[in-house]
C-alpha cells in the first residue's frame, strides 16, 4: 500500500536543544525601558511638580483651577481653597482642583473695571 502513500517517518530529536540566552531577553527588556522613559517617568514628574505646587500655595496667590476660573486665594486649609472671582464673590474648591499658578497682577488686568 505504501505504493500509493508516501510512509512519513520522523526526524531524529536535534542533540541538545539550546535554550534562548542574555540575547532572547534584550528585546523585551528594551521596550519596556522605551515604556518607561515615554509614559512613567514624565507623569510622575508632572505629579512632583504639582504636588510641590500646591504645597507652596499661599494667601493671596492668583491661581487657575482645572475648571479655568481665575481667582485670587483668599483662604486655605489642608483640603479647600476659598478664591475671590470677583469683588465680595468667593468659591470654594478642593485643594486639588487648583490647576496652575499665575504671575502676580494676572488677576487684577482681568478683573479691571472700564471706564465709562
Amino acid at each position: 500500500m505504501s505504493f500509493f502513500i508516501s510512509d512519513a517517518f520522523a526526524e531524529a530529536a536535534p542533540a541538545a536543544a539550546q535554550q534562548p540566552g542574555i540575547e532572547g531577553m534584550l528585546f523585551p527588556l528594551g521596550i519596556l525601558v522605551f515604556f518607561y522613559f515615554l509614559f512613567l517617568r514624565p507623569q510622575s514628574k508632572k505629579a512632583k511638580e504639582q504636588k510641590q505646587m500646591l504645597a507652596a500655595l499661599t494667601k493671596g496667590a492668583e491661581v487657575v483651577t482645572t475648571g479655568g476660573i481665575l481667582g485670587k486665594v483668599a483662604d486655605l486649609d489642608e483640603n479647600f481653597v476659598k478664591i475671590e472671582v470677583s469683588d465680595n464673590t468667593f468659591i470654594q474648591v478642593q485643594r486639588h482642583a487648583i490647576g496652575s499658578l499665575m504671575p502676580k497682577g494676572t488677576y487684577k488686568t482681568i478683573t479691571k473695571k472700564p471706564k465709562i
